[in-house]
């Protein structure tokens, strides 16, 4: 296939993908806003809780042999329908796990409600492992259009459901709702707009022959699944319910803005990086180029957000949780080089280097611990704080292979983002001295520190011809001819 070939589909899959993330955490974000308001910050905490454990649960039923799946270069129906119907297996054991244990987690918070939260909430196991299947279909065709179709019904139907039971005095079991919802509402939905169906065959082989490169990547990412969400069971477990929910919404907003560019970055470069993975060269240009572009678009929007937390989360959710603020302005730094850490991962998987994979991921978590075990004697400020700086320390950790891969050293990569953190800590002062100065109400307040952002940070790099700005341009300027039409 032709560079251009190859540029074309991957422009392709990166609308739709962006389109989906974005429209659909987009919507969540809005349904989350509106259910901030009818619920309160110790209500979040609980089902922050279990949500802990149902993803590092999810970790085990979907992750590694979805990866592999994408991998593999002649991924067949035999491949597909045994992972689907071994994964259903694994939800299965896994609910069972946690049904048992759901009582033991009750009394270990010293609140019931949170068993039977347990059990009830761990039933999207079963069509999350359908979806991770579909999914990595979906990635191996780039069918993203698909996917945005589905996900974007899954979301509307369960933020209707979830919003409806809020209101009606549901309290915490709303978001459960919204869970099982969404989950069941997107496996539905990619069963109509996805081509693929599985087939009655299984083969032991083929998953012990994925199990050789996933088994890897499953530890990994379970490692880095755990110890992500130990900072939440710990918080609840030393501090109470409303600061895990005011930690839990803090972190909501940076996250919102570097999951959408990062997870189209992870399921679009990994199977275009793999289908290139013997050419080094032209991997290591695909790879700067999304550092660089993704860089460019998410570090504006999180110094921004650092710059309006006041005005927003007073405007969004109300006083009740201003104690959010210097968490979300923490996590805005802990995500900023997130797209750092995707982009050079997934570079590391195309080549089918998941060992070193997985040695980045037991020496990243061993540093982690080391901070973990420093913080947790202070305040959940201090906690949050080494948090972020220990995963500025992982951008240096993830990077280091990359150099030997593919002659892409960190030096290059934060040379190559330099101006766009220049641009945005700028933009960042400029946002938050408004805050001071201006007069009215917050909505005017936050409408103008977002405008004068935007002007500010655009402004900047037309006036000093950015690369990563005019690439923008001319892919905009292309985009009849990169986008499907319908």
């Amino acid at each position: 296939m032709a560079n251009t070939e190859i540029k074309n589909k991957i422009m392709k899959g990166l609308f739709w993908k962006v389109l989906e993330n974005g429209g659909a955490q987009g919507l969540q974000f809005v349904v989350a806003i509106i259910l901030a308001r009818l619920l309160s910050p110790a209500e979040y905490g609980q089902v922050g809780i279990i949500m802990i454990f149902i993803i590092i649960a999810n970790v085990l039923v979907q992750n590694g042999f979805s990866t592999a799946l994408i991998q593999k270069k002649n991924s067949d129906e035999t491949d597909f329908s045994s992972v689907f119907y071994f994964s259903l297996a694994m939800a299965a054991v896994i609910y069972l796990i946690l049904y048992l244990a759901a009582p033991a987690i009750g009394r270990f918070y010293d609140n019931p409600l949170l068993g039977r939260i347990v059990r009830v909430l761990a039933v999207v196991l079963f069509p999350g492992a359908v979806i991770s299947v579909q999914t990595a279909y979906v990635s191996r065709r780039m069918e993203f259009r698909g996917l945005f179709l589905a996900t974007m019904a899954a979301v509307v139907v369960s933020g209707v459901v979830s919003i409806t039971m809020a209101y009606t005095g549901y309290g915490v079991w709303a978001m459960v709702g919204q869970q099982i919802v969404y989950y069941a509402a997107l496996m539905i939905s990619l069963f109509i707009s996805v081509t693929w169906r599985p087939a009655l065959c299984f083969s032991l082989n083929r998953i012990r022959r994925l199990l050789s490169f996933g088994w890897k990547l499953l530890l990994a990412s379970l490692i880095d699944t755990v110890f992500t969400n130990l900072y939440g069971l710990i918080m609840g477990k030393i501090y109470n319910d409303e600061m895990l929910g005011a930690y839990n919404r803090g972190e909501q907003f940076p996250k919102l803005i570097t999951t959408n560019l990062s997870a189209a970055i992870q399921a679009v470069l990994l199977p275009a990086f793999s289908s290139r993975q013997e050419d080094a060269a032209l991997v290591k240009s695909m790879v700067s180029r999304a550092v660089r572009t993704s860089s460019f678009l998410v570090l504006p929007m999180l110094f921004g957000l650092i710059g309006v937390a006041d005005t927003m989360v007073l405007a969004l959710l109300g006083e009740k949780w201003s104690v959010c603020v210097p968490y979300l302005r923490i996590m805005c730094i802990a995500y900023a080089f997130y797209p750092i850490h995707i982009t050079n991962l997934q570079a590391i998987n195309a080549v089918g280097r998941s060992d070193i994979f997985l040695r980045l991921e037991v020496i990243k978590k061993a540093v982690g611990i080391v901070g973990l075990i420093i913080g947790i004697r202070y305040s959940p400020i201090v906690l949050i704080s080494i948090k972020a700086a220990v995963d500025f320390i992982c951008v240096f950790i993830n990077a280091w292979p990359n150099k030997k891969l593919l002659g892409y050293s960190i030096s290059q990569q934060l040379r190559d983002i330099a101006p766009s953190i220049m641009l945005s800590a700028v933009m960042c002062l400029c946002v938050y001295g408004l805050q001071l100065i201006l007069p009215g109400g917050v909505w005017m307040k936050l409408g103008i520190q977002i405008s004068a952002g935007v002007f500010i940070y655009v402004g900047l790099a037309w006036l000093l011809r950015l690369e990563s700005f005019q690439y923008l341009e001319e892919t905009v300027r292309n985009m009849k001819r990169s986008v499907p039409q319908s």
